[in-house]
């Protein structure tokens, strides 16, 4: 009669070991894909940024992270100095240049 309401619990049988390498593979498959779609250009692009910061020098034209456009008067060890106007200067780090510009450009705005 409690059958009726409760019902039995029987035992599941074991997984199969095929299942769990095709899970394997797919994992790894995944994650081959993660990092050539998301990691490896990521990391390209970290080198660029690197070796355009390094190549830094005074009289470059650059823009900044924060949009500010100016002209570098002088470069320090992780610091530099930028123009943005006449008698206008900003010491602002290196990492936060974010591209450099052709040289003129700034006299065209």
């Amino acid at each position: 009669m409690l059958d009726f309401f409760i019902r039995n619990a029987w035992a599941q049988g074991a997984a199969s070991p095929a299942g769990s390498s095709s899970f394997l593979v797919m994992m790894i498959i995944f994650f081959v894909i993660f990092f050539l779609l998301v990691i490896r250009p990521q990391m390209k692009q970290q080198k660029e940024h690197k070796k355009m910061v390094e190549s830094l020098s005074k009289g470059d034209e650059v823009v900044t992270g924060g949009g500010l456009l100016g002209r570098i008067t002088d470069v320090g060890d992780n610091f530099v100095l930028l123009e943005v106007a006449r008698d206008t200067e900003v010491k602002i780090q290196k990492n936060s240049v974010s591209a450099q510009l052709p040289k003129g450009t700034l006299k065209t705005l």
